[in-house]
């Protein structure tokens, strides 16, 4: 069961991001791999850490988790996704101080870095974000490199062990009595070396080339303007032996001439007769699943709201079900009658007493 990451990091709901930071740096420290080496609880607890303090020092994401929790972040792509330990020494080492090496720690090397997350926007019309929809999209990008599968090296070659940091991709440095670790500079931090003449030729040893993907992407209902799509892998190649980075689709949705949306609920203003809303009937009514019957009470009011129950939008934060769709009836005025409705409405307005302008006071104020 997936844990509460306020509870995660022992705050309140209402921490500050200086508290939340704080205490990160505490659980960060305490579990961290090389106090640790080699037990996988307190490893467990340092990723675990990690992914609440990505969440909630983020504005966005801690909105998104406060409202719809951890399915919510999965439905818009910003599930915390560290595949090992170096991700998190990349993106939060600087809070570990000079006490690890700068986050790497311990004689570990760093490794190859995996690629760049990318993000590209997506507008759909309306009624695709209801009912779901497939669109192709294009990608320029980083891409492994097919000649060489992406490890940029030529046939049959091999990678040798880094000579300068004997393969730790660190480098120790004395100064007096302190002792400063820092990426090894002959290979980079990835503990290993190429001879020049054996890297791939097509991508010159790196491992990658540009070039654009055409996606198709399954965007599911329910979806709404700002929502994210994340494809795994389908971002910037990373170094040699590294993975791909992620995609992130951006969804925006263009409005609708009769529907208007708030989170999973719909609605819809329908016009109705004046005979209808004062004597009642059986009306058709606008949704987003179709027309549908509704009855409209004797002397209903204009601007009277009904709602039809499960008959809005597909939650896709994980609830399940869909919201509802509530309509706003008012009264329908023609912008033209007959002789006989003109006649009729006039013999009404005499019986309640209702002032209306003289027949024919147009045509005689201009003849």
């Amino acid at each position: 069961m997936e844990r509460d990451f306020y509870e995660v990091l022992g705050v309140a709901k209402s921490a500050s991001a200086q508290e939340i930071k704080k205490a990160y740096r505490k659980h960060a420290m305490k579990h961290h791999p090389d106090r640790n080496p080699g037990d996988a609880e307190a490893e467990a607890k340092f990723k675990e850490a990690s992914a609440a303090y990505e969440v909630l020092s983020d504005d966005n994401k801690r909105g998104v988790y406060d409202q719809y929790g951890h399915a919510g972040l999965r439905g818009r792509g910003f599930e915390p996704n560290f595949t090992d330990t170096g991700d998190i020494f990349s993106m939060f080492g600087d809070l570990f101080g000079g006490m690890f090496g700068g986050g790497g720690g311990g004689g570990r090397r760093r490794g190859p870095r995996r690629g760049a997350d990318l993000e590209v926007p997506v507008v759909i019309e309306f009624m695709d974000a209801i009912n779901g929809v497939s669109k192709d999209v294009s990608v320029a990008r980083a891409a492994p490199c097919e000649t060489c599968d992406g490890d940029g090296l030529k046939d049959g070659a091999e990678p040798t062990t880094c000579t300068v940091c004997a393969g730790r991709g660190q480098v120790v440095q004395q100064q007096g009595i302190l002792a400063i670790r820092t990426t090894c500079p002959a290979c980079r931090g990835q503990g290993r070396s190429v001879d020049p003449s054996d890297r791939c030729t097509d991508c010159r040893g790196a491992g990658k080339k540009r070039k654009t993907d055409e996606l198709k992407v399954t965007i599911p209902a329910g979806v709404d303007t700002g929502m994210q799509l994340r494809l795994i892998g389908k971002g910037e190649a990373g170094e040699p032996g590294a993975p791909a980075g992620n995609l992130f689709v951006t969804i925006q949705v263009r409005p609708h001439d009769v529907f208007r949306r708030d989170g999973s609920d719909t609605w819809a203003t329908v016009p109705v007769p004046y005979p209808t809303m004062v004597l009642g009937g059986e009306i058709q009514v606008p949704t987003v699943r179709g027309e549908q019957s509704l009855k409209v009470p004797a002397g209903t009011p204009s601007g009277k709201k009904f709602t039809l129950r499960g008959e809005g939008v597909d939650r896709v934060n994980g609830r399940g079900g869909r919201g509802d769709h509530h309509l706003q009836l008012v009264v329908e005025v023609p912008e033209s009658v007959t002789d006989e409705e003109e006649e009729l409405l006039r013999s009404l307005a005499e019986l309640q007493g209702a002032g209306v302008r003289d027949k024919g006071f147009w045509a005689k104020l201009f003849s």
